[in-house]
Order: C-alpha cells, then structure tokens, then sequence
C-alpha cells in the first residue's frame, strides 16, 4: 500500500511502497544477497536464534549511509558475535565488497535488495519515486519479532543510533 508523505528527499515528499511495519509485529520474510567467494543469501530465517539490527540505507556510496554503515560497524564491535547485524540497500554485492574492504567494515554483513526490492516492499521501505530504500533501522530479537523500527523522516539525515543500540542490547 502507498505511503505518501511519510519522509522526504531533501525536502520533497516521497511515497513508500508497502505496508508499514509495526513494533511487536513478526518480521517478515525476505531475500537478499551478498558476497562471499560467489553470491549468497540471507533471509529471516538465517538470523532466528539471536537478536539483530538491520541497518537500511539508500545508498554506501553516499555520505550519509557511508557514517550510518560506519558508525553501526564500530558501536557493534563489542557486542561481538552475540548479535546479526546487517546493511540492507540496493547496492550491487559487488559495491558492498568494496565499500567494506575501503572502510573497514567487518562487523557488520551487507545485504543487497538488488534483485527484486522484495525487503523493500517487506519491510515498507521502498521509496516510489527513486527505486531506492528509505533510511531505517530495525532491530529483531532472537524470534524475528520487530522490537524497535525507525523510519528517519528525512533521508538526508541519520537514525538515532543510542536508541537502536539500546533495543539491539536489551534484545540480546
């Protein structure tokens, strides 16, 4: 179902696609790649068993998304392997790789909703207008319950990361 009007692109109002997902609700299935030694998946299923956040963003190779990926991979680094922690956007596998070996990002896994946008549309981040993923953030427990989701309003601008790390860590 469109959503008119629930954030913007440098002030212009975009329409996401999909039903937006609510706090307490399951999250729901989806598909997306990576890559490693060839293309792989991951899905809902991969990360049952422990609590998970799920970083969104338009684009890595733009500034923003690049400080949310960064900052997400450095606060997660004490949290060790206790936690998944996954990158979704758009992006080529291929891209991800490269933006990870440039900056270090170890921390954290990178899916690409390349294929068919279907995290998009399962997660109502999907922006109409641009074909691209809303700046988001989700946390999961070890049951794929949604604990926590922030749709940033303004694309432009970052998440509130205190607030996503302090669900990620009680959900842990």
């Amino acid at each position: 179902m469109p959503r008119t009007g629930v954030i913007t692109f440098k002030g212009t109002p975009m329409t996401l696609l999909g039903n937006e997902l609510k706090v307490g609700s399951p999250a729901p299935e989806f598909k997306v790649h990576y890559f490693e030694g060839g293309l792989k998946t991951i899905s809902k299923q991969d990360l049952l068993g422990k609590a998970t956040i799920l970083s969104v963003v338009p684009s890595v190779d733009t500034g923003v998304c690049a400080i949310q990926t960064k900052r997400f991979n450095e606060e997660l680094n004490a949290l060790g392997d206790k936690v998944n922690a996954v990158t979704v956007s758009r992006d080529l596998p291929f891209a991800h790789n490269r933006f990870c070996g440039a900056e270090s990002v170890k921390a954290m896994k990178m899916g690409s909703d390349y294929q068919n946008g279907n995290f998009g549309d399962a997660f109502g981040v999907m922006i109409d207008e641009l074909k691209l993923l809303a700046r988001a953030v989700f946390v999961l427990d070890k049951n794929g319950q949604v604990v926590y989701g922030e749709i940033v309003p303004e694309v432009t601008h970052e998440p509130n990361y205190a607030a996503a790390m302090e669900a990620l860590t009680k959900a842990s």
